[in-house]
Formats: C-alpha cells, structure tokens, sequence
C-alpha cells in the first residue's frame, strides 16, 4: 500500500501548520509520557489515576489549528476523558512532539466515532502518518466500529523516534466529499526495544528453526493483540508501560477450550535467563490454559485461537511460556507443537527446557507471512507432541501477543472493514447519520414541488394497485401459483428487490458469493416442472423436491412455500437471513432462493441420508449403529455450539428435532430448518423474551412457563434428540400410558430409577460399553434439567459425547464391549505415558493423528469443508407430513 498522494492545489491550499510541544507541560505519570486530550476545554484527573492534558493547554509556535468539538452523542458507557471531545481537521495537520527521551516508544491513537459540530462520523476518512511512516490510509473509524461492534477503540503502534522528534499528521482523505480527520486522545509511552530481540523464526512451511527473521530497528510496528491466555483481562498491570491485556476466550475455536488455571502459590515468577523483564508483565505468567486432563482426548484435538489480521503483511507471533504448576518440573513432561496458519513453527516444544525451572517465564518469536489483501484468519494451534513420550500429552500457553510489522512502501495501513449488512444507518454510538443537514435548503423548496407532485403520484398509486392486484388474481388462476406477496413487495430492506431482468425475475440482494438467485424457470427446470416422482416429503413450509442445477451436475433438494402452512414470509426470510451468513460443516448449506411469480422457494443441498428420524424408528432402513449415532449428535452438537458461540452474534435456533437433523452421503449431520431461528440476547440481557414456537415434545418448559429465550432451550431441546437417539421412540407418543406419552419425562424418571438400559433401542442391546451409556444418559439428563442456568453449554455437551465416543472406541478396540470397563476405566487426573501403553483394564487406547489444525467449528465461507466433501444436504421434516 502506498502513501497518500495529495494534489498539488491541495498542499497550496491546505495550512499544514507544524506545533512544537514544550516537554515541561507533560501531562502523565512521569516525566517522560504525553497523555494529550483533543479538543478538551481543560486538563483531567481520571480513575487510573493519569492526568490528561488538553490540547488546547500546550505552548505552540504557532496558533492551534483545527476545531475543538464533543462528541454528539454523550454515551454513558462512553469513558469522558479521552473520548468525549475531539480535534476535527479539515485541511492537512500536524503535531510535533519534542520527546524528553528518544528511542522506541509506544504511540496510542485513540478513537470515538460520533458526530462532531456539523460533521457526521460517516464523513470521517482520513490518514495518518508518523514521520515517514504511513499508520492509517483512508481510514473510516466509524467502519471500523462497526466491524467490531465496539463503540470506542485504540490504535496502537510502536516507532523508533532516535531523533526525539515525532512529527504525528493527520490528513482527511482527498476522494471523498466533505472528509475529516479527528482524534479524542494521543498518548505516547516511551519503551525499551522489546522487539529487535534477534530471536525471532520465520514460519516457512519448510525446515523448522532454520530461518531467523531480523526485526529492523528503526521499523514501525502495530499491536494487534495481546491475549493473557487463561486469565482475565489485565488493565493496570505492575509495570509494563501500561499495556493492556484482553482476555483469550473470545478467539479460541470450538468447544475444545482446554481448562485454565493459576499459580500454585509456593512458586513465584522470575525471568528466564537473557528474557528482560519488559518483555510482559508478571501477571500474564501468573496464569495459563492448558488442553485439558486427559491425554486420550488431548491426542485428538488441537488447542486453537483464530485471530483476524490485515493479509499481505508479515506478522510477529510472540507466545509467552511459564511452567507455574507442580508436578512439571523436569524436561520431556509436557512437550508440543506449535501451529501457526497450518504450518509447523516449532516442534519439541518444552517450556521447562527452554526456562530451566518452574515459575520461570520465556517466550518464543515467530514471524508468518500473509499475502492476499483483505482481512484473513490467523490461525495459532498448539498439539501434543508423542515422538518424544513425554509424561504428560498435553500443552501450555500463558500468553499471546500479534504484532502487523510495516510493509516495503513504509506502510502499516490495511482496508476499511466492508459495511455490515445488519447495520442501520446509524453510527456504532447510536448517533444517526445526519447528512441531509447539509441540503436544507434544496428540501424547503423541494417541498413546495413536492406537494404537486403527491396529488399526481396519489393518482398514479391508485392504478397501480388495481393493475398489480389484477395481475395477481390472473397469475393465481393461470398458473396455479400460491398467493403470498413475494418479498419485493413487502419493503423488506434486506431483500427487496433493487432490479428486475428483462424477464421480470428479481435480481439477487445477496452477495454471490453467499446465495444465489434462481429464476422460476430455472426451478422449473430444475425439478422437471415440480414432478410428483421427484417428491422427497412435505415440511412445515411446503413440498421437497429432488432437482438437478448447472445442466444436471447437481442434486439439489428444493423446497416449494405453500401458502396454506402456517410458515410463510417470516420464516422464509429468516432462513435466508441466517444461512446466507452462516457456514459451517454441521449447517445444512443455502444454496439459494427464488422469490418470482408470487413464489417462496430455498434451495439447499442434497442430503443422500435424509433426516436422522427416519433411521431410528418407524422405518424399513437398518439400524444404525451406536458409534454412528455418536458421531451423528457430536455433529448436530458442534452445529448448535457454533449457533450458540462461534457465530457473529448469538443465534438460537428454536426447533431443534431429528427431523431438522440431516446426514449427507457421508452420514456427516447437519443442522437445518432455520426459520423459527432468534438472535440471542444483547451483552446485557440474559434472555430473550418471545412468543413460545418450537415443536411439542421437545419445547423447554422454563422458555413455555415464562417466554424467555437463552440458547440453553436449543440445549434442552437436543437432550430430548440424545434420549430419541438411545431409545429409538417419538419424542411424543400418545398411544402409550399416560407416564410414558414424553420420552423426555419417561426416560428421566427411568434414568434415576436406574432402568434406562429397559427403555433402550433393542437394537443397541450389549453394544454399547457400560461407562459410555453412563456417560451419554448423565449428559442427556443434564441437558434436560428444569432450571436452563443448571444445564451445561452445548460446548460441554460436545466435550461430554467426544469423551463418550472415545470411551466406546476403547471398549470396541480391545473387545470389551459389554463387561470389559470398569467404574474408574477413566481416571480424573492426566494421563501418563505408561497409561496410555500399557494394556490394562484402565486404559484408553490413544491413536495418533496428524498435526494439522481442526476446523470443525469455525464458518468456513469456502462452502466445502477441510475434508473436501462434496456438497450434500436435503430439507428439514421431509418425512413428516405434518410438519409442526
């Protein structure tokens, strides 16, 4: 990226006025820190007990330039100082800071997007340079607010002022009308050299180790991140330049979050020889994240944190190691791997031989190449390393640190975030746009020919309405189409139709590249003209048919809106909405949709297996076998748990069944039927309150008795699914005595009278291993508990299956399905290696798996997972023609 070029007539008009900053004046904690509040009236003392300077305070050369403003919107969620009160530069402007020490120093720009004066945020784009150093190009703060769904941020960056001189300009961008700069807070920290540490390895997918990557000194730098992996966030920590540290759970992958922990309190924390002690704070090494107690399920997974950075920029990765618990005190007890975007950056990890001794902190450098443009995942994975045998499978991070180094053109600045398709027009403060302001005038006279106009339009209206309400009447009658109002008609924003072919078939308001739009031809075209023989089922919303797309080289299930079924345009946009946006291996996938000739039409995957109902009961196909019907419920789990965590936001999915349970050619379980689907509660709520929807017999009875949404209903829900699964009976069976009609009733009373095993599948008699049934049933019948706070997420539902699926394994591996494992077959602490060699009754067999980074819970908008399955799925409910 290069540097902003300005016009000449813009340098000749603009007044780049040049400040010098008297260093006496300093407002900080000491003598060498500048804390600047832009736009303010006056200094101020704030909580953390820093003094702000106003900028208006300082002694200039030259006249302060550029306009002091607050903030429109005075959030009280806002923090006053330094947020609440900006400069606003029209033209470009620049600082100069004389800094009492020269050297490396941590610049932080601070930002809150609003409307300032007559300026709105969506105008603010602007740069930002440092010297000869280019830190934002074009940059939207308001865009950037919205990516993140903050209302406030920091930019922070770090440069080698050798000079003592820091010339900081701001410049409002030349290509977009009425353009600004602004900045609420400027804080500059000088730092030791913390990164020109010469230890640094370049991750090339080739030899690990053998490339050391040299950090320019005189480089600019930007902090992307900084995780205290396995603690809480740290914001004043004891020394360490007041560096802020965010808490890690937000970026981990899945459900597989390891277990955290503290410092046992006999060690304390030192540094490792040549690791200065700026290097992080003490706290971070006081507390770390481990994969977890047993070594068996450790082996089968990857601790994983997912970070978006900027592509087309080399990224320093710096891991903060510490050993802080007994008993590993001693080499080759934890050894690992270390992954950075799928490649081996370091094998044999082994804090304890880098650091010579428990509680004593190091850390380790890498530098990953991305290349591309746009935003991309970073991915870190740390794997358990079994060459060496150590004592324990396991591995360890106490910290997690991204740094953006600057590219060939001197530059640090990446793209504007695209504009969130959810967002109002709006500012993230709630500040709506008031752009219009601006043509005042032009709407007063607009409004006197506005008036004329009306009396005409009114007129015109009126026949339209007639002509449209005709065609309507003559398209029902002809063509045996169904009378529900297509969305274009309805004003919906999200899909309202911006332009019609020269057939008259809307044109897709979704991006291509997430659903397609099909004309009623090509539907018709895909299904033969809707040919009885092609009927896979009827649903709640209408007949499924089997269809061929892309002339034939597709099987597609496409299912037709009736307007008679009590779904209809509600339920039809919520399942567009929400799988448009979602990808996942354990989603059904939206292929697209069609809304012409008054038509309601989703077009999804084949699914080779149909739904998970119709081979468990009621059904001329074989039975399924118990470690199939595992795999089966961790998939719809790990679905449910992305739903529930891994999603932008919180979706609850509201009528989870085995019908909305697909299995594709590969028996691989999907989600489906998205259209009772809720957003979770906002950050402050605990719930949703809603009309009760969902289906009898699997409904949360805390959400029926008090119409309050959370994501454990879905939870709820999916424990009814483990019983139906176990039992092979409907989840509702009226024909049966009255204690018996909800399996969800039944088999809790049978669980705690200790005869489950009674009211199982007969099918499943003798094959299922007797530590693996107590631990699926004591599953179910918590996810069934009547209180949801007292049911468990469905990230520990997929932990408790896996472990459940490992233990049956085991058990079939060895022949020991009926009687060969004992209560304690599964010890509660770690596993040690002879554990896991030896062939005793206590034992799980450990099978090795390849170091690569799971992604099974992540949305992956490639459509076609890591596996490289071909694309399959069918529609929810086909089997059951009475749908909800």
């Amino acid at each position: 990226m290069k540097n902003p070029v300005v016009p000449p007539c813009a340098l000749a008009c603009a007044s780049l006025i040049i400040l010098s900053v008297i260093p006496a004046i300093l407002a900080a904690d000491d003598n060498s820190t500048i804390l600047l509040s832009c736009g303010a009236s006056e200094s101020s003392f704030v909580l953390d007990g820093r003094n702000w300077t106003s900028d208006a305070d300082f002694n200039f050369a030259h006249p302060l330039s550029g306009e002091s403003a607050r903030a429109a919107r005075q959030s009280s969620s806002v923090p006053r100082v330094p947020y609440l009160t900006a400069r606003v530069f029209t033209s470009p402007f620049s600082y100069n800071f004389s800094l009492a020490v020269g050297g490396r120093v941590f610049l932080r720009l601070y930002f809150y997007p609003s409307d300032y004066g007559n300026h709105t945020s969506d105008d603010a784009f602007f740069s930002v340079t440092a010297d000869t150093f280019t830190l934002l190009h074009n940059f939207s703060a308001s865009l950037f607010a919205q990516n993140t769904t903050v209302d406030y941020f920091t930019r922070e960056f770090s440069l080698n002022v050798s000079t003592g001189i820091l010339n900081l300009t701001f410049s409002p961008s030349p290509t977009h009308n009425h353009s600004y700069a602004f900045i609420n807070g400027i804080e500059i920290v000088p730092i030791p050299d913390i990164f020109n540490l010469g230890n640094a390895m370049l991750v090339t997918g080739g030899d690990v180790n053998s490339i050391t990557y040299e950090i320019d000194p005189e480089s600019a730098i930007e902090t992307v991140y900084r995780l205290n992996v396995g603690g809480q966030a740290i914001t004043d920590p004891k020394g360490g330049f007041s560096r802020l540290w965010e808490d890690d759970t937000r970026y981990l992958l899945g459900a597989a979050v390891g277990v955290t922990f503290s410092k046992n309190p006999n060690v304390s924390i030192t540094y490792a020889r040549g690791v200065p002690s700026s290097i992080a704070p003490t706290e971070v090494y006081e507390t770390a994240r481990s994969m977890g107690l047993e070594a068996s399920v450790n082996l089968q997974y990857n601790l994983t944190w997912i970070l978006q950075v900027d592509a087309g920029f080399y990224y320093l990765v710096r891991l903060h190691f510490c050993e802080i618990q007994y008993p590993i005190t001693t080499t080759n007890q934890r050894v690992f791997d270390i992954f950075i975007n799928n490649q081996t950056a370091q094998r044999y990890a082994d804090v304890i031989a880098w650091s010579g001794n428990i509680g004593v902190a190091t850390y380790r450098d890498y530098v990953v190449i991305t290349t591309g443009s746009g935003q991309m995942d970073l991915w870190v994975a740390l794997h358990p390393q079994i060459t060496s045998q150590p004592e324990y499978y396991d591995a360890i991070l106490n910290g997690l640190e991204v740094f953006k180094l600057q590219n060939s053109s001197n530059s640090l600045a990446g793209f504007n975030p695209e504009p969130r398709s959810d967002q109002t027009s709006d500012s993230p403060n709630g500040s709506a746009s008031r752009k219009n302001h601006k043509a005042l005038p032009a709407i007063l006279g607009g409004l006197i020919g506005g008036v004329a106009f009306l009396l005409v339009a009114f007129g015109l209206i009126m026949l339209c309405r007639r002509w449209k309400k005709q065609k309507a009447e003559e398209a029902a009658t002809s063509e045996g189409t169904y009378g529900a109002l297509p969305l274009s008609l309805i004003g919906n924003s999200h899909f309202a139709a911006s332009a019609r072919t020269t057939t008259g078939s809307n044109a897709s308001p979704l991006p291509a590249n997430l659903c397609r739009y099909f004309s009623f031809e090509e539907i018709q075209t895909a299904t033969k003209d809707f040919d009885e023989s092609l009927l896979l089922g009827v649903g709640g919303f209408g007949k499924v048919y089997l269809g061929e797309i892309d002339d034939g080289t597709m099987k597609v299930a496409i299912k037709r809106g009736n307007p008679m079924s009590e779904q209809g345009v509600h339920e039809f946009q919520t399942e567009i909405e929400m799988l448009s946006k979602l990808r996942h291996r354990h989603l059904v996938s939206l292929i697209g949709y069609c809304e012409e000739n008054y038509e309601m039409i989703l077009v999804y995957d084949y699914m080779a297996h149909g739904t998970l109902r119709e081979h468990l009961y009621n059904t001329r196909k074989p039975p399924l076998s118990w470690k199939q019907r595992l795999e089966i419920c961790i998939g719809a789990a790990h679905g449910l748990h992305y739903l529930h965590s891994g999603a932008t936001y919180t979706i609850i999915h509201r009528d989870v069944k085995t019908t909305n349970i697909l299995l594709d050619a590969n028996w691989v379980a999907k989600v489906s039927d998205f259209g009772l689907s809720k957003a979770g509660p906002a950050m402050d709520d605990t719930h949703v309150s809603t009309v009760v929807k969902g289906s009898f017999g699997y409904l949360d009875p805390e959400y029926f008795r008090r119409q309050q949404l959370t994501e454990k209903s879905d939870v709820y829900s999916f424990g009814v699914v483990l019983f139906e699964v176990l039992c092979a009976r409907p989840a509702l069976n009226r024909t049966l005595p009255k204690e018996q009609v909800s399996l969800a009733d039944w088999a809790l009373h049978c669980q705690k009278k200790g005869v489950l095993e009674d009211i199982m599948d007969p099918c499943l008699k003798g094959r299922i291993a007797p530590q693996c049934f107590k631990k699926f049933a004591e599953t179910a019948e918590k996810c069934l508990a009547d209180l949801g706070a007292e049911r468990p997420s469905m990230g520990e539902v997929v932990w408790n299956l896996q472990f459940a699926l490992h233990i049956q394994e085991s058990a079939e591996n060895s022949g020991n399905i009926i009687d060969g494992i004992s209560d304690d077959a599964i010890p509660l602490g770690m596993f040690h290696k002879q554990d896991l060699n030896t062939p005793t009754t206590e034992s799980t067999t450990a099978t090795t798996i390849s170091s690569t980074v799971s992604i099974q819970d992540r949305s992956i908008f490639a459509s076609d997972d890591s596996q490289g399955l071909a694309p399959n799925a069918v529609f929810s409910e086909i089997m059951n023609p009475a749908g909800r």
